[in-house]
């Protein structure tokens, strides 16, 4: 909330005064009234201003200092009132045509407001998960070795076992209408019982149906039956400066909506700080917080573009989702398998630039020599990996997977990622200026090994 100063202004030395004459007293009000009417319009003009550069404008500032604005709002069609989303969503013709959708919802109307129409189309279908798993702390290893107890006996080395149950929250969202419910694996990791709340109050237990600790998805079933069901959308077409909606249970607030916008895609998770996953996260600046993971982000139109799993410590704005495309992949696999085998070829790659490119040029005893600036960089080839077998090597630069152009290491992951064990891959690299062309066959990724 803005403070407003409350300095006296001159008119109290006029009001202290006496005038000489009555007409110059009336002249005096009259002055005094006309400076007061300008100094209210000044500070309530500055007030807007400086609310609406923050993104958004208090509806009591609207109504008890500029009521004109109530007076005169617009009449909106149905729909979003955000061009580009459908006819339904065009602004009505006549008095304040083409204002803010932001600006019809301080007015009272949810009419062309469309994070609310997102959040009510959604909203129903996210719900919380509570997780508990029981921790069990028994004797310590030192006091079961046979010299400590000869030596000080037995008695008063063997502290009773304990046990303490952990709990935790998190978000979901329910993808098929038997109770279907996408999470991300670190919310029911470990857990003993898994309890999920609908928005509508019912409770319900959750079977975790599988879980992928290399990517952080999980599926959940509960036995109900019609349930509301979130609309997917495409997460392969999101482009930076797009609306992002999260909807979560941040630190058990339940069904709470947080807005910003796609801040970046193809984030790789050593960008992220989690390089034992492999996922290339979408990037929001919609607020994020513990007891968000597993929920919901959203497009303008209301359709799921990704799961919210990671926030950075320390950093504002900065939160990262699972792409839908990839987490309905992996969750198809964990209906039907109870697991996900993730292919790997066995290498170490980074992408390459001109600068990565010329620092590799003047470091000496590389053992290969670059001649193009754009792909993607073999450092490494682990030892009786596919990548060797086939006869990748170190300095190969990787210019196509499977038929598809590449760019960054990222790309490479994630056709990897598509491809399947055991089945030959095509992979085209440049070696010292020629091409050559491979076939690879994958093998299944083991987390343990910390391979590439």
């Amino acid at each position: 909330m803005e403070s407003r100063s409350s300095d006296s202004t001159d008119s109290d030395k006029y009001q202290s005064a006496a005038p000489k004459k009555r007409g110059a007293k009336r002249l005096w009000l009259t002055g005094a009234l006309l400076l007061l009417s300008a100094s209210a319009a000044a500070v309530g003009a500055r007030f807007v201003r400086q609310g609406a550069a923050q993104g958004w404008m208090s509806r009591s500032t609207l109504e008890d200092e500029s009521p004109s604005l109530n007076q005169q709002a617009p009449s909106v069609a149905q729909g979003t009132g955000i061009p580009g989303l459908g006819d339904e969503g065009v602004v009505a013709r006549g008095n304040g045509a083409g204002r803010s959708p932001i600006l019809e919802a301080v007015d009272g109307s949810t009419e062309g407001n469309f994070i609310v129409t997102a959040v009510q189309r959604v909203g129903p279908a996210v719900v919380r998960i509570d997780a508990s798993r029981t921790v069990r702390s028994g004797v310590p290893d030192i006091l079961e070795d046979p010299f400590f107890r000869d030596f000080f006996g037995r008695q008063g080395l063997e502290p009773p076992s304990s046990e303490r149950v952990q709990e935790g929250s998190g978000s979901g969202f329910i993808i098929r209408e038997d109770g279907l419910i996408l999470t991300n694996a670190h919310v029911v990791e470990g857990a003993d019982e898994v309890a999920v709340k609908l928005k509508d109050g019912r409770s319900f237990s959750g079977e975790v149906l599988g879980q992928d600790p290399v990517t952080d998805v999980a599926v959940i079933k509960i036995d109900a039956e019609t349930l509301p069901v979130v609309p997917i959308g495409n997460s392969d077409q999101l482009l930076p400066g797009e609306w992002a909606i999260a909807i979560g249970n941040p630190l058990g607030l339940d069904n709470t909506v947080t807005v910003g916008i796609i801040s970046a895609t193809g984030r790789s998770s050593l960008e992220v700080g989690v390089p034992d996953k492999r996922v290339g996260f979408i990037q929001t600046d919609a607020a994020i917080n513990p007891g968000n993971s597993g929920g919901p982000l959203l497009n303008g139109r209301g359709e799921v573009v990704g799961m919210n799993t990671a926030i950075i410590g320390d950093a504002q704005g900065l939160g990262f989702s699972i792409p839908i495309n990839q987490a309905q992949r992996l969750a198809n696999q964990l209906i039907t398998k109870g697991r996900v085998q993730h292919p790997f070829l066995g290498i170490q790659m980074l992408t390459l630039t001109p600068e990565v490119a010329e620092q590799f040029r003047e470091t000496p005893n590389t053992g290969f020599d670059l001649t193009i600036e754009q792909g993607v960089l073999i450092a490494r080839v682990l030892e009786a990996s596919p990548a060797e077998v086939a006869g990748l090597k170190s300095g190969d630069v990787i210019q196509k997977v499977g038929g598809q152009s590449i760019v960054t290491a990222q790309d490479v992951q994630d056709r990897v990622a598509e491809s399947e064990v055991g089945e030959s891959l095509a992979i085209e690299v440049n070696r010292a200026g020629k091409v050559v062309r491979l076939s690879v066959k994958p093998a299944e990724f083991a987390p343990q090994s910390r391979r590439s």
